[in-house]
């Protein structure tokens, strides 16, 4: 990913919006820290996309013994 300053950002708004139409992701920094990053949009989420980024959260999620949904959702009543 290409970093560009706020200074440069200024000045080649017009170019960077472009190459990030293309599908180049680029960091924009502020004294040295990346602060935000500019990419290709997406009009909509495509559900089977969706869907499978739900599936790998959910298989990282951390089981703890003794604690079940029914549980859970009784407490946060």
């Amino acid at each position: 990913m290409r970093k560009v300053g706020m200074t440069e950002l200024r000045r080649k708004w017009f170019e960077l919006v472009g190459r990030a139409e293309r599908g180049e992701r680029i960091g924009i920094t502020k004294r040295g820290k990346l602060v935000a990053v500019l990419g290709p949009g997406r009009e909509r989420v495509e559900l089977d996309e969706l869907v499978a980024g739900m599936e790998a959260i959910r298989k990282r999620a951390k089981k703890v013994p003794g604690v079940t949904m029914k549980s859970l959702i009784e407490e946060g009543r």
